[in-house]
């Protein structure tokens, strides 16, 4: 039998590839003549990175970057030829914040830029920037004032999205010109506006620590900086991921493609999935997200092109038959109800074993 494994991460405990490994080290326990093939994914959140590494190899620059409040911080980055892959949340994650810390007013997006800036000084002619898991609001202000835009009052771009309240001009003509001639794609799974009541601010804010009676506040610093720049442009698909970095990446010329998609094409996961007899995916929780271009409904989808039935493995399942069924997923196996929350979170590595193993079980011939 000829077993396909592509997880995402399961966030907070392991990455997409020590997830795939860890259902494959479980199945070949249950059935070790099964031929098993990992391909890690991501959605372009934390690990896209990794993972394409992993799939294209290339060659990993290691800079120091700027964190969300300007302390230095290591990050990676990828060439494959004249194409760089970026992860934004290497420089302005959330995880890169104790929750304690978490100021999404103050955090600045300029070490995205740093990035950005490095991948163009290794001969990038395209950029393919993964956009997700951010602790950041500023719209890419700060990513833009790496790049070489410059505002009245100095250094409102870099200052965390409530400056940008103060802001009395923009120009963006250096940073658009050191981007000139470069292609850049702008990979996220989130397709909301900047502005309003889908936008980052809104939606996303609550979970980087935006307070409730702040969220009007920090919308309307956006509002000021969007109609500086171009404001037509912030109701467009993707502005708001990533705290509004999907703004400045249209700003700058960019286009908007949806993460899953760049990771399939780029791992090739069509003939990873034609090959296969079954498909086993995974994430930390399958909820009612996952159908909103996670890699579970991603990879779901392309195995039922491939006509292959899929199965998911995750920390948690909450969504019922009927969810599922409607993703493609034929069904879905739960590390918490397999040996409970404490273990799940506490060996997450060996827990998922056993439930790689348990799976195989079922699902070998």
């Amino acid at each position: 039998m000829h077993v396909l494994i592509a997880p995402d991460k399961f966030a907070g405990t392991l990455s997409a590839v020590e997830a795939a490994e860890a259902m494959a080290a479980g199945w070949r326990q249950q059935a070790p003549d099964d031929e098993v093939v990992t391909v890690p994914m991501s959605d372009g959140g934390p690990g896209f990175v990794d993972v394409l590494h992993a799939a294209l190899g290339g060659e990993l620059l290691a800079v120091t970057v700027s964190g969300p409040f300007g302390e230095p911080t290591p990050a990676t980055l990828l060439m494959h030829e004249e194409t760089a892959y970026i992860e934004s949340a290497q420089a302005c994650g959330l995880t890169l914040v104790p929750e304690k810390e978490r100021d999404p007013e103050r955090a600045t997006t300029y070490g995205v830029g740093e990035l950005v800036a490095a991948a163009l000084d290794a001969g990038a002619r395209k950029l393919v920037i993964g956009l997700g898991g951010s602790g950041t609001n500023d719209a890419g202000a700060g990513m833009l004032a790496a790049l070489g835009a410059t505002a009245k009052p100095e250094g409102a771009l870099r200052s965390g999205g409530a400056a940008l309240a103060d802001l009395t001009e923009v120009d963006l003509t250096a940073a658009r010109a050191r981007l000139a001639g470069v292609e850049v794609l702008a990979a996220t799974d989130v397709d909301n506006p900047l502005l309003g009541l889908r936008g980052a601010t809104n939606i996303f804010g609550p979970q980087k620590g935006v307070q409730d009676d702040r969220r009007v506040v920090l919308d309307a610093a956006l509002e000021r900086f969007a109609d500086l720049s171009d404001r037509p442009l912030a109701d467009a698909k993707g502005a708001g991921a990533a705290g509004g970095l999907g703004y400045v990446l249209l700003l700058l010329g960019g286009e908007r493609v949806p993460g899953i998609e760049t990771i399939i094409d780029a791992v090739d996961l069509n003939a990873h999935a034609r090959r296969a007899d079954l498909v086993l995916t995974g994430e930390g929780a399958f909820d009612f997200q996952s159908a909103s271009g996670k890699v579970v409904s991603g990879v779901a989808a392309t195995a039922g092109e491939a006509i292959r039935p899929c199965v998911v493995l995750a920390g948690r399942v909450l969504v019922g038959i009927r969810e599922m069924r409607t993703m493609g997923v034929e069904s879905a196996y739960s590390l918490v109800d397999l040996v409970g929350a404490d273990r799940a979170m506490g060996q997450p590595r060996e827990s998922l074993v056993a439930l790689g193993a348990r799976v195989a079980r079922t699902w070998s011939r």
